[in-house]
């Protein structure tokens, strides 16, 4: 089995809203919604990997507050370690850059949006915090 790949994954919230993106056609885990982030580089940290995701994909700037969850989630062909962080928006307005679609939903249309399995821990954590969404 291999090492799991280190994943940061932001959660950035604004006027009681969270934003999501889409997951890109034709890759790993296609149509489902995720929260943005991406894989640690060599030499990395989390919260500087989570900075650098989040501007590249999004066009964002965030402080990187506290990690709030920890999971490891299995595929068939990898393995992921995803690191989930609690950001405050700095500056920017989110935009796709890579072409992906994003949302900003309340804590009651969370539900109507598929996530891939990995992300379950972190739904169910999201609806025992409501003083996160304020």
């Amino acid at each position: 089995m291999n090492d799991p790949i280190e994943v940061a994954a932001g959660l950035v919230f604004c006027e009681s809203k969270l934003l999501i993106t889409l997951r890109p056609a034709g890759g790993h885990l296609a149509g489902l919604w995720e929260f943005p982030g991406g894989k640690c580089e060599m030499g990395e940290t989390l919260p500087e990997c989570l900075q650098r995701e989040l501007f590249e994909e999004v066009g964002i700037v965030v402080n990187v507050r506290e990690r709030v969850l920890v999971t490891t989630h299995a595929y068939p062909k990898k393995t992921i370690k995803l690191n989930f962080f609690l950001c405050q928006l700095v500056s920017g307005k989110p935009q796709g850059i890579e072409g992906q679609a994003l949302a900003w939903v309340d804590m009651d249309t969370l539900n109507c949006y598929n996530f891939p399995e990995a992300d379950a821990k972190m739904l169910e954590k999201l609806r025992q915090n409501p003083c996160w969404w304020r």
